[in-house]
């Protein structure tokens, strides 16, 4: 995000709150076709604010790993926001001192509408509008619906600042490897500036890079290559139906895949609003530095696809991987380096987060319905069931090998369990929820 990009929304207490001096009657038959259609808002009370904005924020994310990013900041904004009221927790960036009286659930709803509208500035003012319509909902005071709104907006406004320039959309310096006069696909790959992006809470892209895949000469390259030879292509007759479901259900990416979770999970709990908040924007920004990390590893090892390997399975110096020159994955294959599987680390830390509120007591029944497979809804009642589908959907698909699953899932819990305990940390020995 460039600084333009923070801009386009400098005025939006002002805007506000001269909205709210209309009648609130007059503002809902104005607004009410186009918004609530828009957001579709549940009845606003306590936590319920950080779900909605949060379900909004993915909902106009950039595609994949770019809205991660976004519904972090918009996280991010709205915990602060709230925990400079509360002071519960140490703040992520800042903590203002609010003033009295402030509604903590309207400067959450403003952080993010600020926040949101700083990302995408085109739609400013339909945001603008729908925080109006949100405000108008709220049970509290003008005075408290006031400040709260200009408490949400400064700490938005501080946490787009220094995001503004964390190389998230720089310029694509990707270089296929090549010779003089040889063609090359010619496709943007996807992240190719992420292995330089700031992280939200690791140390460094590499923190957690792994070691490297498996060696081609090995008798474990050669049941990778053959496993997902004959349960990954397009045309596969050993794949189940069932198997192709999940592949095609694990197909969606970005924050729609895994922030409807994290929704349930703090939900299903009852958290407090500044509970709420801190798990939301630690669940964003454990996900987001998932997949700066998993792409700092593909691009530093390159390591081919399985539709490059099988296409060249005469080149890797194995007997036992026979090649197939039009073999082809059950869909379209990312634009990225194979290896570790970045699906995989997003399961593994959002398994890790979604346990961590488990607190000794069985995990609800979690669901997911996917765009991707239409109708469709899976089900889990333990975190490792939902990390064993997400790997094996991978391998269906014919998009990554089984080590780099393991690899992955593994890398993602190691970032999950960094983040519990290095970012948002309770004030005075109080217990996180």
């Amino acid at each position: 995000m460039n600084r333009s990009r923070a801009g386009g929304h400098m005025r939006f207490t002002e805007w506000v709150m001269h909205t709210q001096s209309a009648s609130r009657a007059r503002r809902r038959v104005a607004a009410a076709g186009a918004i609530l259609c828009w957001l579709g808002w549940a009845a606003v009370a306590g936590a319920d604010v950080v779900t909605d904005w949060d379900a909004k924020a993915v909902a106009a994310a950039s595609p994949a790993a770019l809205g991660e990013r976004e519904s972090a900041i918009v996280n991010l904004a709205m915990f602060d926001a709230v925990n400079s009221i509360e002071q519960r927790y140490q703040p992520y960036l800042v903590k203002l001192a609010p003033a009295s009286p402030t509604s903590a659930e309207a400067a959450a709803a403003s952080a993010a509408a600020t926040a949101l509208a700083g990302l995408h500035p085109e739609s400013a003012a339909s945001v603008k509008a729908a925080l109006s319509e949100y405000l108008a909902r709220l049970d509290a005071a003008p005075e408290a619906l006031a400040n709260g709104v200009r408490l949400g907006e400064a700490v938005a406004l501080k946490i787009l600042e220094t995001r503004a320039n964390d190389g998230a959309t720089a310029v694509d310096p990707y270089r296929p490897k090549t010779r003089p006069g040889q063609y090359v696909p010619t496709a943007t790959v996807v992240a190719s500036t992420w292995p330089t992006l700031r992280p939200f809470v690791l140390a460094s892209p590499s923190q957690f890079r792994p070691g490297p895949p498996t060696p081609l000469k090995s008798r474990e390259w050669a049941a990778d290559y053959n496993e997902i030879k004959e349960l990954g292509g397009k045309t596969s007759s050993k794949r189940s139906a069932q198997q192709t479901e999940t592949a095609r259900f694990w197909l969606m990416v970005g924050p729609q895949a895994y922030h409807p979770l994290a929704r349930q999970r703090v939900l299903d709990r009852h958290l407090n609003l500044v509970d709420c908040a801190r798990f939301m924007a630690l669940f964003a920004v454990t996900l987001t530095d998932s997949a700066i990390a998993v792409f700092d590893a593909k691009y530093h090892f390159e390591f081919w696809r399985p539709v490059t390997a099988i296409r060249n399975g005469d080149l890797d110096d194995n007997p036992d991987t026979e090649r197939d020159a039009t073999w082809q994955p059950l869909d379209a294959t990312p634009m990225h380096p194979e290896y570790p599987c970045a699906h995989c680390i997003l399961s593994g830390a959002a398994g890790v987060l979604l346990d961590s509120l488990a607190r000794g007591e069985p995990l609800p029944e979690l669901s997911l319905t996917s765009p991707t497979a239409p109708g469709v809804t899976h089900h889990w009642s333990n975190v490792d069931d939902f990390t064993t589908e997400v790997a094996n959907a991978r391998i269906w698909a014919g998009f990554h090998y089984r080590n780099s699953t393991r690899v992955g899932t593994a890398m993602g819990r190691e970032v999950a369990q960094y983040a519990l305990t290095h970012t948002m940390q309770p004030l005075g020995g109080a217990a996180a929820h």
